[in-house]
């Protein structure tokens, strides 16, 4: 599958009518198109935070929104997908730093195959030999032409041939974007634990949307919260119960020793370095794993509300 041309296709109506999810649509001296869902424009929207999911997943995933119980705002982000190895690590694992000068913003989407700057892309074996690059930016700038020129190059295009969707992570957009990651940290987690990902079928994973966040920093806080402490996942896999029970004990969040704080804390505690948190810390809460060989499931971890409740402001 050629997954750029896939959330290429699901960028069109965007273009098209971008007033329809308050987005603001530009197209830079260099060529580069950058659709601005959460960054100048205004907060976002829930529209736009989940048409940015789901090209983010190059559109072989469905994400939707459900009532729930959880703390926060009383709805949760659900996903879905029957290609759940593509859509998450393929596409939209946020696993490319952008840094040019005084820009910065985490790159996600299937541009990442066109880089092919990252281990994962290259171990998984990944192509796409697509004219174009499509790509998604948590930031809380829009790219300049110099740093659509230099991703261009990367992905060996030409930047009238490259889409970026940005979005803050203190926006309603950026925060939906985050939260409908459950099943990509769920199969991260078990790429880091040499799991066979090629024997999962499906994947579905539901989390709870917090308030938005007054700044960024909050922002990833309370998103990341509501994967590490409030999202509940379920794969299908083609393996035995067995095997699914020895690595689901090391597979939710609650199996790393800084569990159990508000992410926001862990993060300035660390000096804003990401690298000397705890890598085995970013897994879902809990997980249903679900033998396709014996019918069997195994669920591991749990759902933390109180963290929940401290980190979204209300307790």
């Amino acid at each position: 599958m050629e997954l750029n041309q896939r959330a290429h296709a699901l960028v069109q109506p965007i273009l098209a009518a971008p007033s329809e999810i308050n987005a603001e649509v530009s197209q830079l001296a260099c060529g580069a198109h950058v659709l601005d869902l959460g960054v100048q424009a205004g907060r976002g929207g829930l529209e736009a935070g989940r048409q940015l999911a789901e090209i983010c997943l190059a559109g072989l995933a469905n994400v939707d929104f459900v009532p729930s119980q959880f703390h926060g705002t009383r709805t949760s982000v659900q996903v879905r997908s029957d290609h759940p190895l593509l859509a998450c690590l393929g596409s939209q694992y946020a696993g490319w730093q952008i840094k040019r000068e005084k820009f910065f913003g985490m790159g996600s989407g299937p541009m990442r195959i066109k880089a092919g700057k990252e281990p994962v892309i290259q171990e998984l074996g990944l192509k796409d030999d697509s004219p174009l690059a499509v790509g998604i930016l948590e930031t809380s700038q829009l790219p300049d032409d110099a740093v659509c020129e230099k991703m261009a190059a990367d992905c060996q295009v030409s930047p009238d041939q490259l889409f970026l969707l940005a979005a803050r992570t203190a926006s309603i957009a950026g925060h939906v974007q985050v939260v409908a990651r459950s099943v990509e940290t769920c199969l991260h987690k078990l790429h880091e634990l040499h799991f066979d990902l090629s024997t999962i079928e499906s994947g579905y994973g539901i989390a709870p949307l917090p308030p938005i966040a007054a700044d960024d920093v909050v922002g990833i806080g309370r998103t990341n919260d509501a994967i590490l402490y409030g999202a509940s996942v379920t794969l299908w896999v083609r393996e035995s119960t067995e095997k699914l029970r020895e690595v689901g004990e090391k597979l939710p969040s609650n199996t790393s020793s800084m569990y159990g704080e508000p992410f926001e804390k862990i993060l300035r505690d660390a000096k804003f370095d990401f690298y000397q948190i705890d890598p085995l810390l970013f897994s879902p809460a809990e997980v249903c794993l679900v033998s396709l060989k014996d019918g069997q499931t195994t669920i591991v971890g749990e759902r933390n509300d109180a963290v929940l409740a401290k980190s979204f402001g209300q307790g």
